[in-house]
């Protein structure tokens, strides 16, 4: 796979796609991220770095947008519900756009990223065992007036940051991959990327949308043609762990070529490594989730000769995590 040469510039988009002008018109708070290009067994695989955005996540590229938005229209705090990536994305975009966050987390969030949180100024409530719970506090504080409230994946102008994404592709890549892989939890990033294929004409690339085996409500959605909601989603990719997907993924995903694929906690931790490992790049499982089938090599791979994945984030995981999995590593 060929790519120009990328850069860190902030991109702008002058798509009239963007809904509000205000949001469009100021300069984003995200950059244009690397693709990085590889050989993995028969595959050419390009490597979307948005582990290196600002806030570590491709989370930046909506919130930026949405936070934006919603500053033009003069609200004098944020709140937001997430498991880590989304809130301190929001933390970050409340930071330089000089407005009050709160980010209400779960449980599972670990005491490291509740520290960075905390670093980038905002006030953090830890509310609830998993996602769900966290973001029914958050939307009672964000009844307040004056507050706007910040979803980690379920709002249109979020899917409308993320697709940036995709349009970067447009212009780092020569021509279109065969496939993209990407990681869902909820779906916002996947929502993004159907949109961003849309608008740059890649109508015969397929997406596979990968889930951890203890978390994926969107396979059992689209099997049934319904949400499906779990009861008690689990996985080491936490930032992945939620009951339930936007529901706009259903009519979506029967739009595009989508096909979900599961993984387990040890083939995604087994992919933090490998990337830790070969091109120097420290992500998180949830991360490692979407890169995983590119070392087992599932049938589905079968015919394809271009691969983008998307290097979603590298916040929620440290040096030890990673030792810990390359230890775990089988002889």
């Amino acid at each position: 796979m060929t790519f120009s040469a990328a850069t860190t510039r902030p991109y702008r988009s002058d798509s009239p796609r963007h809904p509000t002008a205000t949001a469009a018109a100021a300069a984003p708070l995200h950059i244009v991220t690397p693709l990085l290009t590889t050989r993995i067994g028969e595959l050419d695989v390009g490597l979307k770095l948005d582990n290196l955005q600002p806030a570590r996540s491709f989370k930046l590229r909506g919130i930026g947008l949405l936070c934006q938005h919603h500053a033009a229209r003069g609200v004098h705090r944020f709140v937001c519900s997430s498991a880590g990536n989304a809130g301190y994305a929001v933390a970050w975009a409340g930071r330089a756009l000089g407005i009050p966050v709160t980010v209400v987390i779960p449980e599972t969030t670990p005491a490291f990223m509740r520290a960075r949180i905390r670093t980038l100024g905002a006030e953090l409530r830890c509310e609830g065992a998993v996602w769900d719970e966290a973001n029914a506090v958050a939307l009672k504080l964000a009844q307040a007036p004056g507050v706007a409230f910040i979803p980690p994946f379920d709002d249109p102008l979020l899917w409308q940051g993320h697709a940036s994404l995709v349009e970067e592709l447009a212009q780092q890549c020569e021509e279109a991959p065969d496939a993209i892989l990407v990681a869902v939890g909820g779906g916002g990033l996947l929502l993004g990327v159907l949109e961003g294929l849309r608008r740059v004409g890649w109508r015969d690339t397929r997406v596979f949308a990968v889930e951890p085996e203890g978390s994926a409500s969107l396979a059992a959605s689209l099997a049934s043609g319904r949400v499906v909601e779990l009861s008690a989603p689990r996985s080491l990719a936490t930032s992945l762990c939620v009951r339930r997907i936007a529901p706009a993924l259903i009519a979506a995903c029967r739009d595009a070529d989508v096909v979900p694929l599961t993984v387990s906690d040890a083939e995604a931790t087994t992919a933090c490594v490998r990337l830790a490992e070969d091109h120097g790049q420290m992500i998180e499982p949830a991360c490692g989730a979407a890169l995983a089938p590119l070392y087992t090599r599932p049938a589905a791979f079968d015919g394809l000769r271009r691969v983008v994945a998307v290097v979603c984030g590298g916040q929620v995981v440290t040096l030890g995590d990673l030792a810990r999995w390359q230890r775990e590593q089988p002889t």
